[in-house]
């Protein structure tokens, strides 16, 4: 129950066998939160849709926006769902787009949708399974804009996943201006990391990174965005990201991301 005393939506998810609450963020009016286990996972503003909370969200909404010129709809593949906070999002800033949702756990994707319903217009389909084995068994002509891998955190990743040959499936999904954005949970270390820069540069033309300044030294646990480009990685989206933050924000590409080979 949250603080004004209005109660907390719960949900058993058999596939993992913890339980999933969204409640009020008793802190921004027209907001939830939705946790998994006791842990917090995600985060919605159904007022706002486009205030995105949580910094590393922040980030790639701000990749999703150099893709294309504001505002024109785009075709976007949301690998792990959660609470679709970036699905939301893309709705709210490029209305028409055509969206996909790929969720292992079909107990939270029906969860969500049934407390947090999309915004009215929304195109949004949803799908059940593996991330990997969704992405083959859509239709073969379907290509997107962007692609969004969230599923990893801290350094067990899903090894089919956590690949070069992982990749280059998605790369071949994208259009021409089409861009990879993984986010990456780690450790102290940068293992898991390092390990994804040199999968994603086997597959693409070019990869960034884009974390809060401090995230580089590899001393703390967090999250980095790593992004693929199908042509070399544009100056100006280092300037742009740079600019947008969070705040301290830094990019590494090209020869700057040396630093994260293994």
């Amino acid at each position: 129950m949250s603080a004004d005393g209005t109660p907390a939506a719960t949900r058993f998810l058999r596939t993992t066998g913890q339980h999933a609450v969204i409640e009020p963020d008793e802190f921004t009016e027209g907001s939830f939160v939705l946790s998994i286990g006791g842990a917090e996972q995600s985060h919605v503003n159904l007022a706002d849709p486009e205030d995105i909370f949580y910094e590393y969200l922040r980030r790639i909404g701000h990749v999703v926006d150099l893709a294309a010129p504001w505002g024109e709809p785009i075709t976007a593949l949301h690998l792990g769902a959660g609470a679709l906070t970036l699905a939301r999002y893309i709705q709210a800033t490029r209305p028409g787009s055509v969206q996909y949702a790929v969720e292992l756990e079909r107990e939270l994707l029906d969860f969500v949708l049934q407390q947090l319903p999309m915004p009215e217009g929304t195109s949004l389909q949803t799908v059940i399974g593996d991330a990997r084995e969704s992405l083959g068994a859509l239709p073969a002509e379907l290509r997107f804009d962007v692609v969004i891998l969230d599923i990893f955190s801290g350094p067990e990743a899903p090894a089919h996943l956590a690949c070069t040959e992982f990749y280059q499936e998605a790369a071949d999904r994208l259009t021409e201006r089409g861009v990879l954005i993984v986010n990456v949970g780690d450790e102290p270390g940068l293992t898991l990391v390092r390990s994804q820069v040199a999968a994603l540069r086997r597959a693409m033309a070019d990869v960034s990174a884009f974390a809060e300044a401090g995230m580089f030294a590899g001393r703390y646990p967090g999250n980095i965005i790593l992004t693929g480009t199908r042509g070399p990685w544009p100056d100006s989206w280092t300037a742009a990201l740079t600019a947008r933050g969070p705040h301290p924000a830094k990019v590494l590409s090209g020869v700057e991301l040396d630093v994260l080979s293994v």
